[in-house]
């Protein structure tokens, strides 16, 4: 190794350039941290300058994708609090019960495509991206075809786990109009993941911005002016998922940024689908146990007494948190593309050092979110319903959302590192053992045999929320990363092999 003052010399030239600083390679920076000599703290500030303008470059347009694509049901679920506290219960509850469990399966299937392409890309396998997209989308139609009869037969789902027969009623009419919302994330959930692994992440935020403008529009004419009410809400979330997918599809089939990554639709997607469902199914099962953890306990607090008011506190305040796990998990996004980009490119210094970055950020961002919280639970209340009894109850838990803002400063973003490090089957289990074994017990048991009610299912999340994320801590301290890329190699070797993946050699 060259001589350490060499080593540095121009690496400090390149830093301190500002308007050049992203032009500082990572191999450049995976030799500075592989030194053994100490670094000065001037140095290290300008080395956290560095990853946090790449972080945010990834991050910013993710958070955005993630937030106004979230606003899409948000926006939906608004409108249709104000038709009445029925109404917007039966939406609710067919947005946790029915559409959640649709979303978690969606979602976690996805983050396989995060995983292989994000480290295929970083390895320069450009071609065999465009074959794992094809894949994904097709064992995602063929999960969606199944998700269908639970969508259609909603109602007698959601009275079979407890739920009133008005509440069923009107979360089935809101499921209805949800069913061709669940093709179009089928197909645009892994072109997301495809775009956003190769660091193409503007365009999806432009992309976002618009649909949701004229989602609200089309919401408003269906809901306020036409007066098609809930099922017309719910139709229009579908037309504005379905035109999300179209002007998506047009960019990776027209645009150049996609010519190395994108070969045109081929006849491979359909080798090897096996394979590549095993690792979906690691991936369904973690993110899947995660999702389905929050939601069930919405599903929960509908049977509690007074059930319509109960369920709507803490729906609120739910899509609140969701709100905050959207703009984490774009965050939680970029750490991801960076880790598997580094560990793809064979470079574990960096992919540590990026994880230690992302998690001081979103951990400062997550106590000034904590404190506005706080500073603004009445109008938080009053922008979802304008019933008295509901809005007091949605004061009473804002402290709790509080608590549960500041823990989403840290877990989605260890999920991200995880996702990219393809560590989806080992967090299954930790979710499972933190969520299910102890979470849930300790939630029903404050709910329903304390007097704490909606509050004590609320803290059942916190605790296991809590175990989740200290148990993630644990396990990346002693993450040995240098074994990581040796084990993103061997996943992209796998991934090659014959009739499995056929992620190298494709074009």
């Amino acid at each position: 190794m060259s001589d350490y003052s060499d080593t540095t010399q121009p690496l400090l030239q390149g830093i301190n350039d500002q308007a050049r600083v992203t032009e500082l390679s990572s191999e450049a920076v995976e030799e500075l941290l592989a030194e053994e000599q100490p670094v000065s703290v001037g140095w290290w500030l300008r080395l956290v300058g560095w990853e946090s303008k790449l972080l945010w470059y990834l991050s910013g347009a993710s958070i955005v994708v993630s937030i106004f694509n979230f606003m899409l049901s948000l926006v939906t679920q608004m409108f249709t609090g104000h038709l009445g506290a029925l109404e917007l219960a039966g939406a609710s509850i067919a947005n946790v019960g029915i559409q959640g469990l649709a979303y978690g399966i969606m979602l976690g299937m996805a983050s396989a495509v995060q995983t292989v392409c994000g480290q295929a890309y970083g390895a320069g396998k450009y071609a065999s991206m465009g074959i794992v997209c094809q894949k994904a989308i097709i064992l995602h139609l063929g999960a969606s075809v199944i998700l269908s009869f639970l969508y259609w037969y909603s109602g007698t789902v959601l009275r079979a786990i407890g739920q009133s027969d008005s509440i069923a009623a009107e979360g089935q009419i809101f499921a209805h109009g949800l069913l061709p919302q669940l093709y179009a994330f089928a197909i645009y959930c892994p072109m997301q993941r495809f775009l956003q692994s190769q660091n193409i992440v503007n365009p999806l935020a432009y992309i976002s911005v618009g649909i949701f403008l004229v989602h609200i529009l089309l919401t408003w004419l269906a809901v306020d002016v036409v007066g098609f009410g809930l099922l017309g809400a719910a139709l229009t979330l579908s037309l504005s998922w379905w035109l999300l997918v179209i002007v998506t599809g047009l960019f990776i089939l027209l645009s150049p940024s996609c010519k190395e990554t994108w070969t045109g639709f081929s006849m491979k997607a359909f080798r090897g689908l096996w394979s590549y469902l095993k690792l979906t199914m690691a991936s369904a099962v973690m993110l899947c146990l995660e999702i389905w953890f929050s939601q069930g306990l919405v599903l929960i607090s509908g049977l509690l007494p007074n059930p319509t008011i109960s369920l709507d506190s803490i729906s609120i305040c739910m899509n609140y948190l969701n709100w905050d796990m959207m703009f984490m998990l774009g965050l939680s996004t970029g750490a991801s593309v960076r880790v598997g980009n580094e560990l793809g490119a064979g470079k574990p210094k960096v992919a540590r050092f990026s994880v230690i970055v992302v998690n001081v950020t979103s951990s400062l961002i997550s106590i000034i979110l904590s404190a506005f919280v706080m500073i603004c639970h009445t109008a938080l209340s009053e922008a979802f319903s304008s019933d008295d009894a509901v809005i007091t109850a949605v004061s009473d838990l804002t402290p709790l959302l509080a608590i549960s803002v500041l823990l989403n400063g840290i877990q989605p973003i260890l999920s991200g590192v995880a996702i990219g490090s393809g560590w989806q089957a080992l967090v299954a289990y930790v979710n499972l053992s933190t969520y299910y074994i102890i979470g849930l017990p300790i939630g029903c048991v404050l709910g329903f045999k304390t007097s704490l009610g909606v509050a004590g299912i609320w803290w059942g999340m916190i605790f296991g929320v809590f175990l989740q994320t200290v148990t993630l801590i644990i396990l990346t301290a002693r993450t040995n990363w240098s074994k990581e890329v040796e084990k993103a190699e061997e996943r992209l070797k796998i991934s090659a092999d014959e009739e499995k993946l056929d992620l190298v050699d494709i074009a």
